[in-house]
């Protein structure tokens, strides 16, 4: 494993975004200048993120306008989701995760990174699997 590559999913990117718990693990991530990678997924699953709290009054528009630019800005090195679903639909079928989960999973394996996320039930899932080296939930500091 590279321990200066990861991949972060959305769920990561969100809690250093909006400040939620584990937000100084996720923004060190992020600043660290470390090689981060993620799927072209996580461009829509953070607009998504962006639009639910903009729907809850949590945001307004021009806060969330703001935020999705800065996701454009983020360090990350983007795979498209196409080079990945071979592997990906594999990786779903045998660990019965979503398609969504396992894109981040797949690039993770693909460049021998780990998998920081949020998701306490993805990590807690592939716990014991071989898979478990390549996630990591934000909370652990591994």
């Amino acid at each position: 494993m590279n321990p200066k590559s990861h991949v972060l999913d959305a769920s990561t990117v969100a809690v250093a975004f909006f400040q939620e718990a584990h937000a100084d693990r996720a923004v060190r991530l992020l600043a660290g200048g470390g090689v981060l990678h993620a799927p072209d997924l996580i461009y829509a699953e953070l607009a998504n993120v962006i639009w639910k709290r903009h729907g809850r009054g949590e945001i307004d528009a021009d806060e969330a306008a703001q935020l999705l630019n800065d996701v454009r800005r983020l360090p990350l090195q983007i795979t498209s989701c196409g080079d990945l679903v071979a592997s990906v639909l594999t990786l779903a079928l045998t660990t019965g995760r979503s398609v969504y989960d396992c894109l981040y999973l797949a690039l993770a394996v693909q460049t021998a990174s780990v998998l920081v996320t949020a998701d306490k039930r993805l990590v807690n899932a592939l716990i014991d699997t071989p898979l478990a080296s390549h996630v990591a939930w934000i909370g652990s500091e591994s």
